[in-house]
């Protein structure tokens, strides 16, 4: 979906020292990058912008963002995953580092130990992620109100709606809040004392070594008592306050995106309650999902980090280029796993992964350092648990627990795991999921297949597990 940077078909593996002390490493040729290879660099595919715009935007400066599933591992092996090679954005992932002087007591643990899970253990004597940060999110609904409190009363209503009588669960703020408590006991990495090149990566004419620098910058300056971060300093300090900001600036986007997703499918219900769209109507469901945008935009602006805004933009831009892909996939890609599992790091999992990232950034470290990189692939992994299992929910569940309507997916023509699977069994179902289910029938017969299936339910809960496992 982005395409890796084009480079020397035969270059060996460099090694950059940090100040600049070792040179780089011969290469067996060097090819310049043409034009046209440039201009294919980093291009979404479904297309959101075209390839000249995205090209004209990029400077020797600006993050070369790689999205999540080309960094971390979206397969297990026995499905044919593989872990993606080191490029800018993953090279760092040494979870040694993030240990040392810091006692895990859940290290090893294993969800398969636990019940519901295939274990005997109890879920609850696990630390409860909510009430680990309950205080911090007492104060949430007030203040996100006020943030985007508007002189209309239509719009202010519509925008407040799901922040006041059907606000779920705060499952984005809460990931934030825990994030920035675990980035508040880690060192800042003060850079790698190397920087490690694969094939991947673009080394200029010149021998220097083009675009890796970005990786070592995006981290906040920290003004506190101190210079660094600790547990016992970040609590009220401006980062804990801009880190609780990014919060609700997620939220917003979430909201928005919500608002305006009800509005394309023509859904009646969200959340246990009528659609913003049903108790207005679709001009100011639409509006108040620009409003919220608009808000979360210049409050992002306001947590002054460059870097932060560049990343959160661009699941801003993820979350359309999901849409798109949902509406718009080719028949034949609505059969392939992969392409589902991009579709849901697109509109679920980046939201989640990006915000991980940036709370890492505003708290000091930097984008390409050892902690940033973790926190990515921890909301890379915890946002695609979350959303298969909320599409395994869609046929276990009845619609009061979901708060939207069962069956939900595929009454839009949707094919989630548990459908792919059964259809991987019974290849009659391929025709149905290619067409979205548009015949009569199509989606009575999918469900008879999918119940009747021994392996559908439970290959698509493992996969849930691989990814909360591997988070």
């Amino acid at each position: 979906f982005l395409s890796p940077r084009s480079h020397s078909s035969g270059a060996r593996v460099v090694v950059v020292g940090q100040k600049g002390s070792e040179k780089l490493m011969s290469t067996t040729t060097a090819v310049h990058e043409t034009k046209e290879a440039e201009k294919e660099a980093y291009r979404p595919n479904p297309v959101v912008v075209s390839a000249e715009a995205e090209a004209l935007s990029h400077s020797a400066t600006t993050m070369k963002l790689t999205p999540s599933y080309d960094l971390f591992q979206m397969l297990p092996e026995a499905e044919g995953g593989t872990e993606p090679a080191p490029i800018g954005g993953n090279r760092q992932r040494d979870g040694t580092l993030l240990k040392v002087g810091t006692p895990d007591t859940l290290e090893g643990l294993q969800l398969a130990d636990y019940k519901g899970l295939g274990g005997k253990n109890k879920i609850e004597k696990l630390p409860d992620p909510f009430k680990m940060v309950e205080k911090e999110l007492k104060p949430f609904a007030d203040s996100i109100k006020e943030l985007v409190s508007t002189d209309q009363p239509v719009l202010s209503m519509a925008a407040k709606h799901f922040f006041e009588k059907r606000h779920g669960k705060r499952f984005r703020p809460t990931i934030v809040q825990l994030m920035a408590k675990a980035v508040a006991a880690a060192t800042v990495e003060e850079g790698a004392d190397q920087i490690t090149l694969s094939d991947a990566d673009h080394v200029e004419p010149n021998g220097s070594v083009g675009g890796s620098e970005w990786e070592w910058s995006g981290g906040s300056k920290v003004q506190i008592e101190g210079g660094v971060v600790t547990p016992s300093n970040h609590q009220g300090s401006e980062v804990w306050r801009k880190q609780a900001q990014l919060g609700q600036i997620v939220e917003m986007i979430h909201v928005a995106s919500l608002i305006h997703d009800d509005v394309l499918d023509e859904a009646d219900t969200r959340r246990g309650g009528e659609a913003v769209h049903k108790l207005y109507s679709n001009k100011v469901a639409v509006l108040a999902g620009d409003y919220l945008l608009a808000r979360a935009s210049v409050l992002l602006a306001r947590l002054e980090n460059t870097a932060v805004v560049q990343i959160m933009a661009t699941a801003l831009e993820s979350l359309v280029a999901g849409e798109i892909m949902q509406l718009k996939s080719p028949p034949k890609s609505l059969l392939e796993m992969q392409s589902y599992l991009r579709k849901s790091y697109y509109k679920t999992a980046s939201l989640i992964c990006y915000a991980c990232r940036s709370t890492a950034l505003l708290g000091g470290h930097a984008y390409g350092s050892t902690v940033a990189t973790a926190c990515e692939e921890f909301g890379f992994h915890l946002g695609l648990a979350y959303q298969i299992q909320d599409d395994i929910l869609d046929f276990t569940a009845a619609a009061s627990v979901l708060g939207k309507p069962a069956l939900a997916d595929m009454d839009l023509g949707l094919s989630t795991a548990p459908i792919l699977y059964a259809a991987q069994e019974y290849p009659h179902l391929r025709p149905l999921v290619m067409r979205r289910f548009k015949e009569k029938t199509d989606k009575q017969t999918a469900l008879e297949a999918l119940y009747k299936s021994d392996t559908a339910m439970d290959k698509a809960g493992d996969l849930a597990k691989f990814h909360a496992q591997r988070a």
